[in-house]
């Protein structure tokens, strides 16, 4: 194959993959839309192994996947300085990925002090448009 033919298939390759990402980035989420971590509560202190439990309002959770309207599923950010990237699939490096449509999970965390924070994904694990983020909560571990 020559140079050519490489890179019009490069070209081709690259403008298509960035149109995927502007495509996924742009998932709407319904004004007013909410999700908030109901339990544990902000200052809380928790024992090594506890439950979080996710809320949501304005939208409905469907696992990963699932091309429907004003839905999403949960990621949650434990301890992070700065929130992933708002126009890409959040990468698992940085959430904890609940694809699977949960509202709750059981974490074990080591002891000290933690923030948690919740961001809803689209079908492909991108943060709609607006984002839908909890406020951060910090919790203590035992």
């Amino acid at each position: 194959m020559n140079i050519f033919k490489i890179g019009i298939i490069a070209g081709i390759l690259f403008l298509s993959h960035g149109v995927v990402f502007d495509v996924m980035a742009k998932t709407p989420s319904p004004e007013g839309a909410e999700v908030y971590i109901i339990s544990p509560k902000d200052g809380d202190t928790v024992e090594k192994t506890f439950t979080v439990k996710f809320g949501l309002k304005g939208m409905g959770v469907a696992p990963a996947g699932t091309d429907k309207p004003n839905t999403g599923h949960h990621h949650l950010m434990i301890d992070g300085k700065m929130l992933p990237a708002m126009d890409q699939p959040m990468s698992k490096e940085v959430v904890q990925h609940f694809g699977g449509g949960q509202t709750e999970a059981a974490m074990t965390l080591a002891p000290g002090k933690h923030t948690l924070q919740l961001i809803l994904g689209d079908m492909a694990h991108v943060p709609h448009d607006p984002p839908v983020l909890s406020k951060k909560i910090t919790i203590t571990v035992k």
